[in-house]
């Protein structure tokens, strides 16, 4: 959209707050959604977005592979700020048929087998829960990984026809946890051990001392090609710009 860049230039050096505010304020708050994984970055979101708007959308994609602890970090985040997550879940049909045809582990095999759980478990159910809305916020920074470097606050996600806004971008990880400890937000337990970033079960690993923050996510692929299609630029899967 051509008023992408004008609306970065603006937000320049903007707090996330600042940004949240802005979104809420030009789109209007029922056209706004967060997209939550209950990784830590969201649940700073999450804090920041209530305390502007107590009735803000949150929604969260319940892939039906999820840790049990992402469920109970669900559970104490509900209780905590007294709302509820809109969940979506895969189509029911969809899944039987991928597992019937590929396995129940399908990803192990081949990049193209992985994406396509991700889509039949993560991405339709992203589109269904981001219709009728007109912005999304996400949890996205750029320290994150190499497909992530390439990305600005406000971004037109050509795939989704909307939106997308990143708060957070230009964060690093040392402010996300000061903020979590200082605010006493709720956290998935497994980044005690290990696991900087969270995603289904059998996709996710602890990290070794000195990797990647997202090495332990689809960890027998290239780094280059770690994303599950929920995130897009200029409606292509995001990638490392040259």
């Amino acid at each position: 959209m051509k008023d992408v860049p004008e609306i970065n230039q603006s937000l320049g050096g903007k707090s996330p707050q600042e940004i949240l505010a802005w979104t809420l304020g030009h789109f209007g708050a029922e056209k706004v959604a967060l997209a939550s994984s209950l990784g830590a970055e969201d649940q700073v979101l999450t804090e920041m977005l209530l305390e502007i708007e107590p009735k803000a959308v949150i929604f969260t994609l319940d892939t039906g592979r999820l840790p049990q602890e992402t469920l109970e970090c669900l559970k104490k985040t509900e209780e905590k700020y007294g709302f509820k997550y809109r969940v979506y879940h895969p189509d029911p049909a969809a899944v039987a048929k991928m597992v019937l045809e590929k396995g129940i582990d399908l990803f192990y095999e081949s990049v193209e087998n992985r994406k396509l759980c991700c889509h039949v478990r993560k991405v339709e159910p992203l589109q269904r829960a981001l219709k009728g809305f007109s912005a999304w916020v996400c949890g996205l920074r750029r320290e994150q990984s190499v497909t992530r470097e390439g990305l600005n606050v406000v971004e037109w996600d050509a795939a989704n026809g909307l939106y997308k806004i990143n708060p957070l971008i230009d964060w690093t990880e040392k402010q996300v946890w000061e903020t979590i400890r200082a605010k006493g937000i709720p956290y998935n337990r497994l980044h005690d051990q290990g696991y900087p970033s969270i995603g289904c079960a059998p996709c996710t690993r602890a990290v070794k001392p000195g990797e990647d923050v997202r090495a332990g996510r689809w960890w027998w692929e290239s780094p280059d090609k770690k994303e599950c299609g929920l995130h897009f630029k200029d409606g292509k899967t995001v990638r490392k710009e040259k």
